[in-house]
């Protein structure tokens, strides 16, 4: 039995204004309508939050107004933290602690790649150093270290705390490496590989697409759930093909997410500023009233209703 809920993951972007400046009621706003399209599992400062771009004041800034607006009963917030040490990913996780926050998301520190003896040190000292808190590991290529299930089940046996992970690349069958050898942990994975790890046992969704379409979201993860295979792996091409129609050649620039998840926000109706923080660089809006337009002409039925 995973050590945490199958739920569904979605991230919480931050906006911007021309100074740089945190808007700190269009975030507010965001999570209400997050919260609203019954998304109760929500995250701050992944990839698609700037997590790894943020100073101490703008990450001190948005974790609080995080914390005040997801207080209440069946809601799961996470605070991410990318760093370049254990010491400095530790001073953001205390101060986040202190907020309030029990459940958090680390990525290994990037500088070079961890060898095996400097991973479990690495969990070992971050994750041990809040023992009644709950960690998922993030990841991803960018680390120089991506973990596979052997990993993992070395960490499960040593680090109690460690319950979740994000995994959206790998394909078929490094998503089955990973619910073969650690199911123990409850693996969110991507709209492109949550179906193939459904064929394996529980696993949970990270909706990237969320906020622009959440009602099928929603549709793709329960059909996962409920095992209806057909529907399942015809929702999983679905999200594919919406993503190269809506996006086009604007995958093609290999941006950093936050660019594209910014656009996400705004497509399902989030009054989201497009602009990044120094030095990555956004979309133009030109470049979104064409996604918009295409999105709305050929997704209709994916485009959400107010209120959804």
């Amino acid at each position: 039995m995973a050590r945490y809920p199958q739920s569904v993951l979605v991230s919480c972007v931050i906006p911007w204004d021309e100074s740089e400046n945190f808007i700190e009621d269009v975030f507010r706003k965001q999570v209400h309508i997050l919260l609203k399209w019954r998304f109760r599992h929500l995250y701050v400062f992944g990839t698609a939050g700037e997590g790894y771009a943020v100073d101490t004041v703008r990450f001190q800034q948005v974790v609080r107004v995080f914390y005040q607006e997801t207080r209440g009963e069946d809601i799961h917030p996470m605070v991410g933290v990318i760093g370049l040490s254990t010491a400095n990913i530790i001073e953001r996780l205390e101060f986040a602690y202190q907020v309030g926050f029990r459940t958090f998301q680390i990525s290994l520190p990037c500088w070079g790649a961890l060898n095996d003896a400097e991973l479990m040190t690495f969990f070992g000292d971050v994750c041990g150093a809040f023992p009644d808190s709950q960690f998922l590991h993030y990841n991803l290529p960018r680390t120089k270290r991506v973990l596979h299930g052997m990993d993992y089940r070395r960490l499960i046996d040593a680090v109690p705390n460690l319950v979740a992970t994000k995994n959206t690349g790998g394909g078929l069958a490094g998503t089955a490496d990973l619910m073969r050898h650690s199911s123990e942990l409850q693996h969110f994975l991507g709209e492109a590989n949550f179906a193939h790890g459904c064929m394996f046992g529980e696993c949970s969704l990270l909706a990237s697409r969320g906020p622009m379409t959440p009602h099928k979201v929603w549709e793709y993860f329960r059909a996962g759930r409920a095992g209806q295979l057909e529907k399942l792996f015809q929702l999983q091409h679905d999200f594919q093909r919406l993503s190269v129609d809506v996006f086009g050649a604007l995958l093609a620039e290999r941006r950093i997410d936050g660019a594209y998840d910014k656009m996400v926000a705004r497509l399902g109706g989030i009054q989201m500023p497009l602009r990044l923080l120094s030095p990555y660089q956004c979309f133009t809006e030109e470049q979104y009233q064409v996604c918009e337009r295409t999105f709305r002409e050929k997704h209709p039925d994916w485009v959400p209703e107010p209120g959804v």
